[in-house]
């Protein structure tokens, strides 16, 4: 299934790793259905949910459903004690995964729990095509690394050609110690961690040499929580051409879903030929995230909400402007020696970005001095963007004000940019003159509050 030398678009495929899509439809003909799509979008194989299924006749069901399918199919029988929908009789379902193989499976997916009991009664009688995943499955958290190593140990053991497990992100760091075992495993392997803090693991399984993953045919139906769509995984993070060597690059942020960041920065390195992929990183704690994620394979970040602040303190070295602004967007790993330098280019993009829109406003060309220059300039919020912006702006020959729900961060700010203070109630009586500038640097706006605003609309 994957030939190394299989042609994508954009070229050869760079890695073995197979995208397989959950199909989980309540019945027959829709997963017909899904399989048709799940053909056209890309995958390499369909994982069929038997327990999904409303009115199940497994001889037939099954027969029809690996004649129909387009593509290799995986059954899939998981039990409610393992995070599935059945609650039969356990033989009953165990007969089942035995038909899947005997009638033309090319993988079933069998729980650990059952595993040894399985692959004994099966010795001898499995299909030359047919492989067994063993998998196991934890919803709480991620064991350790040596706690992992002895659940592969255990799951090679039970008789698997194919190790499985997923755990649960409770920190992104937990994502590394999977990808710890993955890169060193010497058979076939996928290991991914749930969870929205876990979806690296599902995109980056393709450099570290994992066996699948798992894409969605729709957003938000999936089998599993933190599952990327498989046109996600094909068309924005260019799934087929990573590989080994491929740079990680990512927006640290919380919340961070919501960047377009991936979409701009994938499109650019696809556009130019640059061998990396863009990814969304929610991080809780930023020292915590860069102590992990501390080799070359990790060699750029975009930093926002809200660890500006936080991520000045975890380079090596921060870039002048940014010192003074004492808030960093932008970090590198310099390959040379794995050291983080840290910059802000807010400030430049934002007043740049404000001069020409008053500058087309007001009709005039851009003069020697800036379009802000006398303006007045009411920054509301005092975190990393805040600073950028008061410091930009009264950089460029704005009268700068900070407003912020904490006065005393407000007070602080305008004092190291040379500016006034006020809170954000005060904002509320504050007469504005005519031509004045009002940034709103915080999170209100964004999502998931995109009708609100930190004053009231006028």
């Amino acid at each position: 299934v994957a030939s190394g030398s299989k042609l994508v678009s954009g070229g050869m495929r760079k890695n073995p790793t197979l995208i397989c899509v959950p199909i989980m439809g309540e019945s027959v003909d829709k997963m017909v259905v899904d399989m048709g799509k799940a053909n056209a979008s890309g995958a390499d194989l369909v994982e069929i949910r038997l327990d999904g299924l409303k009115n199940f006749n497994p001889r037939e069901n099954i027969k029809t459903l690996i004649k129909e399918s387009p593509v290799p199919t995986l059954f899939t029988y998981r039990p409610i004690w393992e995070g599935g929908q059945y609650d039969g009789d356990e033989n009953e379902r165990v007969d089942v995964l035995r038909l899947a193989m005997e009638l033309g499976a090319d993988y079933i997916d069998v729980e650990l729990q059952v595993a040894r009991e399985f692959n004994d009664s099966i010795r001898g009688k499995k299909p030359e095509k047919c492989k067994v995943i063993v998998s196991s499955h934890n919803y709480q958290y991620t064991p350790s690394v040596e706690d992992l190593s002895n659940l592969v140990a255990r799951i090679q053991a039970s008789g698997a050609d194919i190790v499985k497990f997923a755990t649960t992100a409770l920190d992104i760091t937990d994502v590394a110690r999977v990808f710890q075992i993955t890169v060193h495993s010497q058979v076939p392997i996928i290991g991914l961690v749930m969870g929205e803090r876990g979806l690296i693991s599902r995109i980056l399984c393709a450099k570290f040499g994992g066996f699948l993953t798992f894409g969605t045919l729709e957003n938000g139906i999936v089998s599993a929580p933190g599952q990327p769509t498989i046109k996600d995984l094909l068309d924005l993070y260019n799934f087929r051409q990573m590989g080994p060597d491929t740079k990680v690059f990512g927006i640290i942020g919380k919340p961070v879903g919501h960047s377009k960041s991936p979409i701009l920065y994938n499109e650019a390195f696809k556009s130019v030929g640059f061998n990396g992929v863009f990814v969304h990183l929610l991080v809780d704690d930023i020292a915590k995230f860069f102590q992990t994620y501390s080799s070359n394979d990790f060699a750029g970040f975009s930093c926002t909400i809200p660890h500006k602040e936080a991520a000045v303190k975890c380079c090596d070295e921060v870039d002048t402007v940014a010192k003074s602004i004492g808030a960093v967007n932008c970090i590198i790993r310099r390959q040379s020696d794995g050291k983080l330098f840290g910059y802000n280019t807010d400030y430049v993009g934002a007043i740049s970005a404000i001069e020409d829109g008053l500058r087309g406003r007001l009709n005039v060309s851009g003069g020697v001095s800036s379009a802000l220059a006398g303006k007045l300039f009411v920054v509301i919020g005092a975190g990393g963007a805040g600073k950028a912006l008061a410091y930009g702006a009264k950089a460029k020959g704005a009268r700068v004000v900070i407003a912020n729900r904490t006065y005393d961060r407000a007070r602080e700010l305008a004092e190291t940019v040379g500016g006034h203070a006020l809170s954000l109630a005060d904002l509320e009586n504050f007469n504005p003159e005519d031509g004045m500038i009002l940034a709103n640097t915080t999170s209100i706006g964004m999502q998931p509050k995109v009708d609100e605003t930190p004053i009231p609309k006028v």
